[in-house]
């Protein structure tokens, strides 16, 4: 009865977290493209798209990944082969346990006639798929405290997993370990399977399992006589041969009964059995219950992540399904710390001590946005901080196990968070190469409002030297600006408008002279015409991204960039005079 109850709570429980984790994917949106999409409009497509791939030449590029990169992970296998042996050992013994000895009545039951859990090879196995998990567990503990993994965190999630994980393997070789060894189980089997009855006979039998099967008698110690064996032995065969085999087929369970051997008899009397059995699926349905609310709900979201990137393209893709994928992909990660390890942008973390910089982390912290919980100011600045640094370098995508587009997602939280009204000035006011880039994946109005934004957040930063206006050099002049800058490679430029045309800040606008005052090479000729005060009032200067593809890229060695730190410097000095 408590077994159903327990049974039948946890299958509710997963159930319905398995409906709301899915429904999230069609209701949480992600950045702008989701904005106007409704929830029956992404199922609809959703449907559509998968009704679409079935019968289309994609389904063998389904097939291929699901054989290559859900089944082999081959992926893992290409970046680090402990980690795969890792997931390998893990994820096959426990789906290997979970058809063949959780669902054994409604599977192997059925595929073997004469099936029962105590013959072998099912006692092999279910002990060699048990230690496979145990192997894995022992090799993520192994990488996470004692390796210590450079970037990869380890939260409370990762924790859980490996908790839970660990007392279902172990309660359950304690629990085999004590039917090994319990005397009242072995009474119990002969009064209910056996008609041995006179007493010589059970003895006999008795001497048999405690020298063969590891049980322990409280009244029968080895050595015993050959003749008593084979007596044993032949009754056995009569009686227990159909359903046991020798319980040294289950080699751990085996191995535990053996180091509890001195207690047996003190856990038979306190019914550890019982408890054990309690224990042991207690745990299972927790983890059950568990699962679509923990980071192990990726071995249901991870394989649909890879299966959908594979056939998805952005300029195919119809919007609601990108929409859709995004929020997936939240639940497909891994927490591995992969996409960390080949962040171009992790160096940071080491300086600002921010774990938003961090992809993997970055990734959780997104969940509980995307989610609406309430973050605290800091939080927030610290998850904006994370985003805004992100150089778009897309080595995360590159490296993600799951196939999660995290380039993409970047994208678009940092919109939203643009659009929003959380404006980060110094990085906005060009508004990065990549945003600038994909310009026209947002619509005009909204890509120019926070650009206006952040030059107002400027402004007021800056207040002091916007009220001097422009012209804030007066009284400098080249060689004040010679002076302090040390550079006057400006004299050397014969206007070939190469800087202008490498640069990335000039390409994100599409009337690049009325936003920025004047472009790179119009500087240049200002400043070898001795016009700093025209120079000094281009938005250009403080727009700058620093990136030095002007610089790299001129004919004439010009130091652009180096310039136009020297004319920053030179307005910063004034306005501190003034």
């Amino acid at each position: 009865m408590v077994f159903n109850v327990l049974l039948y709570t946890s299958l509710f429980v997963f159930i319905s977290g398995l409906i709301y984790k899915i429904s999230t994917w069609f209701s949480w949106k992600i950045g702008f493209s989701s904005r106007g999409i409704s929830k029956s409009e992404r199922l609809i497509a959703a449907f559509k798209g998968m009704i679409r791939v079935i019968f289309s030449a994609k389904i063998l590029i389904l097939f291929k990944v699901f054989i290559l990169d859900v089944m082999c992970q081959k992926r893992i296998l290409k970046e680090d082969f402990l980690r795969w042996a890792m997931h390998m050992l893990i994820y096959t013994g426990f789906v290997l346990l979970l058809l063949m000895h959780a669902l054994d009545k409604h599977i192997t039951s059925f595929l073997f006639s004469e099936y029962y859990s105590t013959l072998n090879p099912f006692l092999f196995l279910r002990n060699f798929f048990g230690m496979m998990v145990i192997a894995g567990l022992a090799i993520a503990i192994y990488r996470r405290f004692i390796l210590k993994v450079p970037r990869l965190k380890t939260n409370s999630m990762d924790y859980y997993a490996i908790i839970i994980l660990a007392v279902i393997m172990i309660s359950g070789f304690f629990l085999e370990a004590t039917k090994i060894t319990s005397f009242s189980d072995f009474e119990r089997m002969v009064e209910e399977f056996s008609d041995v009855d006179e007493k010589e006979d059970v003895r006999a039998l008795e001497s048999l399992w405690v020298h063969e099967f590891g049980t322990v008698s409280p009244d029968l110690k080895e050595p015993f006589e050959l003749k008593l064996l084979e007596h044993g032995r032949e009754i056995h065969e009569a009686n227990c041969a159909t359903c046991h085999s020798s319980a040294k087929y289950a080699f751990a369970g085996y191995a535990v009964a053996k180091i509890i051997n001195p207690i047996a008899l003190l856990l038979d009397r306190a019914g550890s059995s019982n408890i054990l059995w309690y224990i042991h699926f207690i745990a299972c349905f927790f983890g059950l219950a568990y699962l679509p609310f923990s980071k192990m709900f990726h071995i249901i979201a991870g394989p649909i992540s890879l299966l959908a990137n594979a056939v998805m393209e952005k300029e195919r893709s119809h919007p609601a399904n990108i929409a859709t994928r995004q929020v997936m992909e939240l639940d497909a990660c891994t927490h591995c710390g992969t996409c960390s390890l080949r962040c171009s942008s992790a160096v940071a973390f080491d300086a600002l001590d921010n774990e938003n910089i961090l992809p993997s982390e970055k990734m959780v912290s997104l969940k509980s946005l995307i989610a609406g919980k309430k973050l605290s100011s800091k939080d927030l600045k610290a998850v904006q901080e994370g985003i805004y640094l992100c150089t778009n370098c897309d080595r995360c995508t590159v490296v993600c196990p799951v196939g999660i587009n995290l380039k993409e997602l970047w994208l678009n939280v940092r919109e939203d968070l643009i659009q929003k009204g959380y404006p980060e000035p110094l990085l906005l006011s060009p508004f990065s190469f990549v945003r600038g880039l994909n310009r026209y994946d947002i619509p005009a109005d909204e890509y120019y409002k926070p650009v206006e934004a952040a030059k107002q957040a400027v402004a007021g930063r800056f207040d002091s030297l916007i009220k001097q206006s422009p012209l804030i050099l007066k009284g400098g002049g080249i060689e004040e600006f010679n002076q302090l800058s040390g550079d006057n490679t400006f004299s050397y430029c014969f206007s070939c408008n190469n800087c202008t045309s490498v640069c990335p800040v000039v390409s994100s606008f599409d009337n690049p002279e009325e936003a920025l005052g004047l472009l790179p090479h119009q500087i240049m000729r200002c400043l070898g015409l001795g016009l700093i005060e025209m120079a000094s009032g281009a938005s250009m200067i403080w727009d700058c991204l620093t990136c030095y593809q002007c610089q790299e890229h001129c004919p004439q060695n010009v130091n652009v960039t180096d310039l136009f730190f020297g004319l920053k410097n030179l307005a910063i000095k004034n306005v501190k005079k003034a």
